[in-house]
């Protein structure tokens, strides 16, 4: 494997003069000079490119790039001024010469990934893991200016230790050390701006702000500490909207829209001047006026908007811009470039031809030259021309380029300084200038401190981030009538002491329509009904509108208090006067009391068919075996326990009142004393079958009936107490936080209510532990599993009944017992009748008295 490895980058090279160069069609777009160390370098110089069509039968070509920039271009000429200024300094890399290879993005992350690729390999086609260019060692490398493209870049940089600093990168997904160790960038990252943009709306008393942000990482991450710092400020988000760059149009017809009808002045732009001016000539088209726009640093300098079509929409901008810097010389060497240069002779070609309007005629195009253009001579002077790709006034994103360059350059030198025995690596050892690794430079990036031409101190902390320092400007219309930003302020966090945040308002020029500071407040007026109560952490100007509290009214605008209605009266569904109160009870009108009321009526129809049944089967052996007298009897009782869950339905009058609970008592006491009556005759009838046993005559249908009449008397007697001396009475009650009078039945006494419970928890607890300690006598004998199933769940439902009780009022109170009597009836039916009834009609060969007495000598056994 690794011989043919090794053939396979044969193939590839094509070395001459112990010189190899990687050959291949698909090399990115760039221009370089030779050094002995290089400087890598993938940025965007085209905004554009078009991919060939692919059909699958020859090699797909590369994507073609076809719109030549001026402001990006110069960024990159910006590289080679610097480089070429460093070599100028002798004592800076002694005996080094530096170089540069610069590869176009074309602004896709399919271009920035192939260029990087480049720059690891060498000159020419990309190899993974392998360098051709032998003698040129590359330092580190510069870019990328979009986020999301120095995201994929530092992870392919980062495997290889190679330093990466980014000229325009501010996403703070990129302070992530753990993801990227060996970023780093001379741009503040957005986590800094999003803090001093929150400031400059505090400061122009703006607290209804909003947001729009381009869909990517630089966009979305940005905006969101934008929010976050905005309303931890005390500020209020109106809306937050997406610029989609997958559409053709990026969403600007719904962010206008929404631009257009919200209540809100200002509102933040989180984008690129690309994608946002798809925005603005929307706006333009719909006619927005009245905002105030605040711009991101990525395009609050551009020279996109220098057009004058522009001017009434973005006058009075106000943005946070990336620091300028001086860059002397800088100037004259743009102005000196022509074609007869070599570094970048294609690149400077197009310029001359885009600046000059003119085209140059090369030998393939001879005879197809057109009279009509005119001719490139090379002659050309860019000195009485002005432009974006000479104007050096404001040197911001191309200042970082150069600042990038000066901090590789130095910690190089800081690398070649270093004194044997006094070295940062194992055993005080050095790192050879003129072959050290990539992580040793990048060990000299951490402790970089750089004395930057504008009398600055450039350094990183341990995110890779460099002290962040912006301009405030504002957009004003030069006296040509072009836009122009001008300085207004600043946000500088390296200050120790003073104030980090500075402008001057005197110096602002606003918007048309805006006379002085415009305003941008957080919440309309409340109306009546409502009152004004400031958001919990927010200064009091950013109010909310909050409804009335119960009982409470509110009968003008922007009331700050609410008026309290009279004991007898409710505010109407708009809390702006007071009215009668209404009257609550379960009724039969009610959704809910109709649901009961049929869930009621219908169950009872349950045990009724249950008892058909059994008088049908009441001659076979299961039926017999476990008391069919008894048996019926529970059946019926249960019918009369839904049954009863009825009288809790309707307007409760003081009869109702009084029989209800006694009603319900009564008939559980009836149900629960005959499950206990056949757990007792359950246990005495298997202890009885045992020889000699003196229990045989316990076993008659009688001891059964004396139990549920003895259980039952004793419920009527406490039932009647209750009535003599505490019983129900019908009461009408206004609750202070309800808006209704509750109809309902006064219990009397408390303790006699749950008394009554209680004595149906005693029956039913008495029940389930006797089913429970009897529950593995043999089954053709005893029920006392399903008993104690069913015994489980009555106590189960009751117990859960207290607490739910405890909680509601009014009619649901009512609905939670009638629910607790319906769900515990129904627990009573299924557990103790459903097997049987599924053996009586499914089952028969189980109901035989053949099966049964085979069980009975099984278990005897």
């Amino acid at each position: 494997m690794q011989i043919r490895f090794v053939l396979s980058i044969l193939h590839f090279c094509n070395c001459i003069e112990s010189t190899c160069r990687l050959t291949g069609s698909d090399i990115a777009p760039g221009m370089s000079m030779d050094g002995n160390i290089i400087i890598g370098a993938v940025m965007n110089v085209y905004m554009d490119n078009i991919y060939p069509s692919i059909n699958y039968k020859e090699r797909p070509g590369p994507a073609i790039c076809t719109t030549f920039m001026l402001y990006p271009y110069q960024r990159a000429q910006a590289m080679y001024f610097a480089v070429k200024e460093v070599n100028k300094t002798p004592d800076f890399l002694p005996n080094i010469t530096l170089g540069f290879q610069l590869y176009d993005s074309c602004a896709v992350l399919p271009s920035a990934m192939s260029g990087t690729l480049q720059l690891l390999s060498g000159h020419g086609q990309p190899v993974p893991n392998y360098r051709c260019n032998q003698y040129s060692r590359l330092a580190a490398v510069v870019g990328h200016s979009t986020s999301t493209y120095s995201i994929s870049l530092a992870h392919i940089l980062g495997l290889y230790r190679y330093p990466q600093i980014s000229h325009f990168s501010t996403s703070s997904l990129l302070s992530d050390r753990i993801q990227f160790r060996s970023f780093f960038r001379t741009v503040p990252s957005d986590a800094f701006q999003s803090r001093g943009l929150a400031q400059l709306v505090l400061h122009f008393g703006w607290t209804w702000i909003g947001l729009v942000a381009l869909d990517d990482d630089y966009g979305q991450q940005g905006i969101q500490l934008v929010k976050r710092d905005i309303l931890q400020a005390g500020a209020c988000v109106a809306f937050t909207e997406k610029i989609v760059s997958s559409r053709q149009d990026r969403n600007a017809p719904h962010i206008v829209r929404v631009v257009k009808h919200s209540t809100a002045t200002v509102v933040v732009f989180f984008s690129t001047d690309v994608d946002i001016g798809f925005v603005l000539d929307e706006m333009l088209r719909q006619n927005i006026t009245g905002k105030v726009w605040i711009a991101s640093e990525a395009w609050s300098t551009s020279a996109f908007f220098s057009e004058k079509k522009y001017s009434n929409l973005l006058l009075g901008t106000i943005g946070f811009a990336l620091l300028s810097g001086s860059m002397p010389g800088f100037g004259d060497f743009l102005n000196k470039i022509n074609p007869s240069i070599v570094v970048g002779n294609k690149w400077i070609k197009t310029l001359w031809e885009q600046v000059f309007g003119c085209k140059f005629q090369d030998q393939t195009s001879a005879n197809n030259f057109s009279n009509s253009l005119i001719k490139c001579t090379g002659q050309e002077s860019l000195e009485g021309i002005q432009n974006s790709f000479n104007d050096v006034s404001s040197l911001r994103v191309t200042y970082n380029v150069y600042t990038a360059v000066h901090a590789i350059a130095k910690a190089l030198s800081d690398l070649g300084k270093c004194k044997k025995g006094d070295g940062p690596f194992p055993n005080g050892t050095c790192a050879d200038i003129e072959n050290f690794k990539p992580w040793q430079l990048l060990h000299y990036m951490k402790k970089l401190r750089l004395n930057t031409s504008d009398g600055r101190q450039l350094f990183f902390d341990e995110n890779g981030d460099p002290p962040a320092v912006y301009d405030i400007v504002n957009w004003q219309l030069s006296p040509e009538g072009k836009l122009r930003q001008v300085k207004v302020g600043s946000y500088d966090t390296s200050i120790t002491s003073g104030d980090v945040f500075t402008i001057n308002t005197s110096q602002i020029q606003w918007g048309t329509g805006h006379h002085g500071v415009p305003a941008s407040v957080c919440s309309p007026s409340c109306p009546p009904g409502f009152r004004k109560a400031a958001r919990e952490g927010q200064p009091l100007c950013c109010f909310q509108c909050i409804p009335c509290p119960s009982e409470e009214i509110a009968n003008h605008t922007d009331s700050l208090q609410c008026i309290k209605c009279p004991r007898d009266m409710w505010p109407n569904p708009t809390q702006d006067h007071c009215a009668p109160k209404t009257q609550e009870f379960l009724s039969h009108e009610d959704p809910l009391g109709v649901t009961l009321m049929v869930t009621g009526i219908s169950s009872t129809l349950v045990p009724v068919a249950i008892l058909g049944l059994y008088i049908c089967y009441r001659t076979t052996p299961i039926v017999r075996a476990n008391n069919y007298s008894l048996s019926c009897l529970l059946l019926v009782s249960l019918s009369l326990c839904f049954l009863c869950s009825l009288v809790f339905i309707g307007y409760p009058q003081y009869e109702i009142c009084l029989l209800r609970q006694v009603t319900f008592g009564i008939v559980f006491a009836l149900c629960v004393s005959c499950i206990l009556a056949k757990t007792i005759m359950v246990v005495i009838a298997f202890k009885a079958t045992r020889p000699g046993s003196q229990l045989r005559h316990w076993t008659r249908p009688r001891v059964s009936y004396l139990i549920v009449i003895s259980c039952v008397l004793i419920k009527i007697f406490l039932c009647i107490m209750w009535l003599t001396f505490s019983p129900p009475f019908l009461e009408v009650k206004s609750e202070s936080n309800s808006g209704v009078l509750i109809i309902q039945c006064n219990e009397g006494s408390p303790l006699a209510f749950w008394s009554m419970l209680g004595y149906l928890g005693l029956l039913a607890s008495i029940s389930f532990i006797v089913a429970f300690l009897a529950r593995r006598l043999p089954d053709s004998f005893n029920e006392a599993k399903f008993i104690t199933f069913s015994m489980l769940a009555f106590l189960s439902v009751w117990l859960s009944y207290i607490p739910a009780s405890l909680s509601s009022r009014g009619k649901y109170m009512v609905a939670m017992e009638i629910f607790a009597i319906q769900s515990s009836t129904w627990g009573l039916v299924i557990c103790m009748f459903l097997p049987k009834c599924f053996i009586i009609v499914f089952r028969p060969d189980m109901n035989s008295r053949e099966r049964l007495m085979k069980k009975q000598k099984s278990c005897n056994i």
